[in-house]
């Protein structure tokens, strides 16, 4: 099929009569006329016509409005390039346009998969809390860490990235956090996003790399840094100008556990009473818990800034994203190595047990710990608040006992607001 170039740009132009036009070597502009609500109209396009296995077949290329008739000449010119190697150019495009789909589907992130899994299966959950738990605790433990990633790029050492800070520490919450990584794994494979083994699998797989949860469930003491260690400590926390130094400031003065930090909002704070008031959805023990704020609690709530659009106290780097539950582990990690964040609230009882005299039963309530004495309704109660509030207060002037070098560093519990 030899180009005998019948056609021009001046003619394309011109012609109006509907109809199909050679320009040679299986080129044709096809010219229609349509009719509308909104009127009449006419569209060109143009076909490639060939041959294949004694069957005539037609290809569009695309509507003149995109393609020029130089363009248009182009792409003939390859299909023809294709029948010559006895390939047909409909089944190539085809593949290629499967493969572009196929390539989009892998290029899902994480988050985007979950999220797809979440709207194509919320309806079937008739818990309402379990219904909320599932993108929270993804939001909370995976996306921070993940959820950018393309789905098909996740293996086992980020799916255990995102577990090992949480697997001891709160184990049920860790061991659905991973049947929900793999479930949504599973969607993605199943929609070609991603190839190969799920690798938040647990049987056979990461029950060799974590400890089960019975065994995990009894863990209790993470290594914790010694309360005579603490003020020197936390000078040197309070001179580095990071949200997750505050963060793990925060922590520290509050005794509350990460993911009680993490998912803070403003909402939660009255900062005109100093009380910080955790709903139960989010407690360990599932009740709200009631803590109060030392002055340099307070100080460093009011020096923190809001963002527009995220309402976390602590924001993370995804818009509207709490701080990741890596980050305090992280910078600790680059402190003090070898010591951990939930590890602050064992040295806040050390300290409480040995160098005061309040009762054992305050020092469980503000660490949220479940207290089985008839005492503990009674510490529950607004007199247990300013008892707590006096607690934390001392506390916090142990924290800030040494104070800071330097003219940048702002000592726990002496500081003033910045």
């Amino acid at each position: 099929m030899a180009e005998s170039n019948r056609l021009n740009a001046a003619l394309v132009s011109r012609l109006t009569a509907p109809g199909r036009y050679a320009d040679g070597g299986g080129l044709y502009l096809r010219v229609a006329a349509y009719r509308t609500k909104q009127g009449a109209g006419q569209s060109k396009n143009w076909v490639f016509r060939f041959e294949r296995n004694g069957r005539e077949r037609q290809m569009g290329l695309g509507s003149l409005r995109t393609l020029s008739l130089a363009d248009a000449r182009s792409k003939a010119r390859d299909c023809r390039k294709l029948l010559l190697d006895g390939t047909d150019p409909i089944e190539v495009r085809r593949k290629d346009r499967q493969e572009a789909l196929a390539d989009a589907a892998s290029a899902m992130t994480f988050e985007q998969c979950a999220r797809a899994y979440i709207a194509a299966h919320a309806h079937s959950w008739k818990n309402k809390k379990h219904a909320e738990q599932w993108p929270r605790t993804l939001e909370t433990y995976v996306y921070p860490i993940i959820g950018s990633l393309s789905v098909r790029a996740v293996d086992t050492q980020l799916v255990v990235k995102c577990l090992e800070p949480i697997w001891t520490e709160i184990p049920e919450t860790a061991s659905r956090v991973r049947g929900r990584m793999e479930k949504v794994l599973d969607w993605a494979k199943a929609r070609n996003a991603r190839t190969g083994e799920n690798p938040a699998r647990w049987k056979g797989h990461l029950d060799n790399l974590l400890p089960r949860r019975r065994k995990a469930g009894r863990v209790r003491h993470h290594p914790a840094l010694p309360y005579a260690q603490l003020p020197e400590f936390a000078a040197e926390l309070s001179s580095k100008p990071e949200i997750s130094a505050r963060a793990l400031e925060f922590t520290i003065l509050t005794a509350a556990r990460t993911t009680e930090i993490i998912l803070a909002t403003w909402a939660e704070f009255d900062l005109k009473a100093k009380l910080w008031t955790i709903p139960d959805g989010r407690m360990k023990g599932e009740r709200a818990h009631v803590v109060p704020l030392s002055d340099r609690a307070l100080q460093i709530l009011q020096s923190l800034p809001r963002v527009d659009g995220c309402d976390y106290v602590f924001p993370g780097a995804g818009e509207g994203r709490p701080l990741s539950n890596m980050a305090m582990l992280e910078l600790l990690r680059g402190m003090r190595p070898g010591y951990t964040v939930h590890g602050f609230r064992s040295t806040f009882r050390d300290w409480a047990g040995d160098r005061t005299n309040y009762p054992r039963d305050l020092i469980e309530t503000a660490l949220a710990h479940a207290v089985e004495d008839e005492t503990e309704a009674a510490y529950r109660r607004s007199t247990a608040i300013e008892k707590r509030r006096r607690l934390m207060a001392d506390w916090a002037k142990f924290c800030g006992a040494i104070p800071a070098k330097g003219n940048n560093v702002l000592s726990i519990g002496k500081a003033k607001a910045r």
